[in-house]
C-alpha cells in the first residue's frame, strides 16, 4: 500500500507522469478519505432555526410491562409538577406586581397628579409607560386613568396618550423573564427576540398613531361615536377566571389597598399619609344624623327655624373594622418601600427558580414523538391556498388565552420560555402577542361595563380606545408579510444580545427607565425644552436609519464616506469595545465567554471551547482514498510501528 502524504513535508509521492520529475518541486493535491468526509464537521446551523428534540430514552416499543408503567407514571408526575411550577410562576409575578407598587406606587400617583404636563401627548405617553414599569400592572394604571377622568382631573383625549403608554409599560415583564435564559446562548437569542417584538410592535404603533391621534383625535372620535350610538348599561363585573385560584396563595402573602394610589392621583391629601398594605380586610362605615341648634347657618347646610331658634342637621360617620386580613404582613410594622424591597427580592428569586424548571422539564418531557406532534400543533400553516389564516387564528387564540388567565403580562411570560427552548418560533410568537394586546382590552371593556353609571361612559371610551388602538396597530404590522417589521427588528436585537449578553440589561434600562425619565424630565422643563432637545435627537435617529438601509441595499448611492461607519470612533459604530470595558469590570474571562454561571472553571472551559473550535477549522488530515480490503493491514502495521502521521 503506498505510503500516506504528510503535510508540510517533502517525501509525499509526485502526482505528475514525468519520472524526472523532483516530488519535492510537484504540488501535492490533498485527498481526503471517505471516513474524513462523512466525520466533516456540517455548516453552522441557523441559530433561529428550532432545534430538534431528540428522544434520547429507550423507544416504547423496547420497554417491558413494568418499564411501560413506569414511564406513564412519570409524564403523569412531570405533568403535575408542571402545573405546579406554572401556578407558582404566575403568582409570583403577581406578588412581583405588587412588589413593585408598594417600591414606587405613591410615586406613579404622583406623577398622575401634575396635570399640566399631563396635557402634553408625548409626556402622557412616557408617564404612562412609566408608572405601568412602577406598578407592573396597566390595568392598574388604566384603573387611575378612568379615576381621573371620571373626577373630571383629566379630559378622556389627553387619557388616550398614556393609555397608549401604558400598553408598552406592560411588555417589560416578559422583557425580564426571557432575561432568566442567558445561560444558553441560542436559548437567549430565541427568547429575547420572542419577548422584545411585543415592544417593537407597541413602540412602532405608537410611532404611527400618536401623531395622527394628536393631529386627527381619531381614536376619541370613533370611540365617542360608538358610546354616543349604544344605549349601554352597567352591567356584571368581569368574571375571575385564573383570580379564583391564584388569590389564595396571593392574599395569604400580600394585599393592598388599590385607593390609596388613585387618591394620591385624584389630589386626596389624605391618601398621602396612608400605607399601602392592607390591614382590615371588612370593615363598615357608619353614619349618624341628629338635628342641633346655631347661632347661624353655615353656608350650604340644611337649616330651618323652629320658634325663636335655628335648627341644622349635623352627621358623623365613622368606620368599624370589623375583620382583620390575614397576609403575612399584616402585623409588620414596616415601611411600604422595607415590604416592597423584601418582597421584590423574594418574587424574582422563586419567578428565576421556576422559571429554570420549567425549562428543564419541558425540555425533559418534550422528546420524540410529543415533541413533534406539538411543534405540528403550534408551527404548521393551514395548506395552500388557506396559509393566510394559520396567523389570525393564533391571534384570536391569544386573545382567547389572555383573557382566561386575565392578564397579557402572564401569557407573554408563559410563552417566552417556549420560543426560547424552541417549541414555539417567533413567526408564531408575534402573532400569539398580538392576540395577547387584544385580550386584555376585551377584559378591560368589561371592567369598564361594571362601572357605576357617573362613571360608565368615560371608563368605557378609555377601554374603547385602548382596543381600537391595538387594532389598528394589527392592521399595520401583520396582515402584510412586508410590513412585519417587528419581527426582523426583533431578531437583530435577539441576534446582538446573544453575542452581548450585557446589552439586555442595556437595552431594558434605557427603554423602559431612561427614555421615559429623560423625556419626562424635558416634559417638565416646557414643551420648549422638549421641542429643543428631542427634534434634533429624533432627525439623527432618522438619518442614521436611512444610512443604516441604503447601505445595506444601496450604497452606490451614497457618498464614499457614508458607505461605512469606519470613519467614526470604533466605540460610536460598534459595541466590542463597551464588551471589553464591560466584560473586564464584571470580571468575566474574555470578550466569548459563554460559561460565566461555571464559577472559576471559566477560563479553562473557554479555552478549551476555543481549541476545539481551531481544530475544526484547521487543515484536515490528508489521507489517500483507503482500500478497505487493505485496512487490516494497515491497522496492524499502525500498532506494531507506532507511526505517526
Amino acid at each position: 500500500m503506498a505510503p500516506r502524504p504528510e503535510v508540510g513535508t517533502d517525501s509525499s509521492p509526485s502526482l505528475s507522469n514525468d519520472d524526472n520529475t523532483p516530488a519535492k518541486d510537484s504540488a501535492i493535491l490533498p485527498a481526503y478519505s471517505t471516513v474524513d468526509l462523512v466525520k466533516e464537521a456540517p455548516d453552522e446551523d441557523d441559530p433561529w432555526n428550532l432545534p430538534e428534540l431528540i428522544d434520547t430514552g429507550v423507544k416504547w416499543s423496547e420497554l417491558d410491562t413494568k418499564g411501560k408503567i413506569m414511564r406513564v407514571l412519570t409524564a403523569i408526575a412531570k405533568f403535575i409538577l408542571l402545573l405546579g411550577l406554572l401556578y407558582v410562576f404566575i403568582c409570583s409575578l403577581d406578588v412581583l406586581s405588587s412588589a413593585f407598587q408598594l417600591v414606587g406606587g405613591k410615586a406613579a400617583g404622583d406623577i398622575f397628579q401634575d396635570n399640566v404636563v399631563l396635557s402634553n401627548p408625548v409626556a402622557g405617553l412616557v408617564i404612562g409607560v412609566l408608572v405601568t414599569v412602577l406598578v407592573q400592572s396597566s390595568s392598574t394604571s388604566s384603573s387611575i386613568v378612568v379615576s381621573m377622568v371620571s373626577s373630571g382631573l383629566l379630559d378622556v383625549q389627553s387619557a388616550v396618550p398614556i393609555i397608549m403608554g401604558a400598553n408598552i409599560g406592560t411588555s417589560v415583564t416578559n422583557t425580564i423573564v426571557a432575561m432568566m435564559q442567558a445561560g444558553d446562548r441560542n436559548e437567549f437569542r430565541r427568547a429575547f427576540a420572542g419577548a422584545t417584538v411585543h415592544d417593537f410592535f407597541n413602540w412602532l404603533s405608537v410611532m404611527i398613531l400618536l401623531p395622527l391621534e394628536v393631529a386627527t383625535g381619531v381614536l376619541y372620535k370613533v370611540t365617542h361615536l360608538i358610546i354616543e350610538s349604544f344605549n349601554i348599561e352597567s352591567g356584571e363585573d368581569a368574571p375571575d377566571l385564573l383570580n379564583v385560584i391564584t388569590d389564595p396563595l396571593t392574599d395569604s402573602i400580600i394585599q393592598l389597598d388599590q385607593s390609596v394610589i388613585t387618591g394620591i392621583a385624584t389630589g386626596d391629601p389624605a391618601a398621602r399619609n396612608k400605607s399601602l398594605i392592607k390591614v382590615w380586610c371588612k370593615t363598615k362605615t357608619n353614619t349618624t344624623f341628629w338635628n342641633t341648634t346655631v347661632e347661624n347657618c353655615t353656608a350650604g347646610a340644611v337649616c330651618w327655624e323652629e320658634g325663636n331658634q335655628t335648627w341644622t342637621e349635623m352627621n358623623s360617620t365613622w368606620t368599624d373594622y370589623q375583620e382583620k386580613c390575614k397576609h403575612i404582613f399584616v402585623n409588620v410594622h414596616l415601611p411600604d418601600l422595607a415590604v416592597g424591597l423584601i418582597l421584590l427580592g423574594l418574587s424574582l428569586l422563586i419567578l428565576c427558580t421556576c422559571l429554570i424548571l420549567i425549562v428543564k422539564l419541558l425540555n425533559s418531557m418534550l422528546k420524540g414523538q410529543v415533541a413533534v406532534v406539538i411543534k405540528k400543533v403550534l408551527n404548521t400553516d393551514f395548506p395552500f391556498p388557506f396559509t393566510w389564516v394559520t396567523g389570525y387564528i393564533a391571534i384570536f387564540v391569544g386573545a382567547g388565552m389572555t383573557f382566561i388567565v386575565q392578564s397579557s403580562s402572564v401569557f407573554t411570560s408563559a410563552i417566552t420560555p417556549l420560543v426560547g427552548i424552541g417549541v414555539i418560533s417567533l413567526e408564531r410568537a408575534y402573532p400569539l402577542t398580538l392576540g395577547s394586546n387584544i385580550g386584555t382590552t376585551t377584559t378591560a371593556i368589561l371592567a369598564a361595563m361594571a362601572s357605576p353609571g357617573e362613571t360608565l361612559s368615560n371608563s368605557l371610551q378609555i377601554a374603547l380606545c385602548h382596543f381600537f388602538f391595538n387594532i389598528m396597530g394589527i392592521l399595520l404590522w401583520y396582515p402584510i408579510p412586508f410590513m412585519r417589521v417587528p419581527i426582523r427588528l426583533a431578531r437583530g436585537l435577539g441576534n446582538k444580545t446573544a453575542r452581548y449578553r450585557w446589552f439586555a440589561g442595556v437595552y431594558l434600562f434605557l427603554c423602559f427607565f431612561v427614555f421615559p425619565l429623560s423625556v419626562f424630565g424635558l416634559s417638565l422643563a416646557g414643551w420648549q425644552a422638549l421641542v429643543g432637545v428631542g427634534v434634533p435627537i429624533v432627525v439623527l435617529v432618522v438619518f442614521v436609519v436611512i444610512v443604516n438601509v441604503m447601505q445595506s441595499r444601496c450604497p452606490h448611492f451614497l457618498p464614499g464616506v457614508l458607505r461605512t461607519w469606519d470613519f467614526l470612533p470604533r466605540p460610536l459604530h460598534s459595541l466590542a469595545p463597551w464588551d471589553r470595558v464591560v466584560t473586564s469590570v464584571f470580571g468575566f474571562c474574555g470578550k466569548h465567554c459563554c460559561c460565566c454561571c461555571k464559577c472559576c472553571k471559566c477560563c479553562k472551559c473557554c479555552q478549551k471551547e476555543e481549541d476545539e473550535m481551531m481544530r475544526r477549522n484547521s487543515t484536515k488530515s490528508l489521507e489517500m482514498y483507503d482500500n478497505p480490503a487493505m485496512s487490516k493491514d494497515e491497522d496492524t502495521k499502525e500498532a506494531g510501528g507506532g507511526t505517526h502521521f
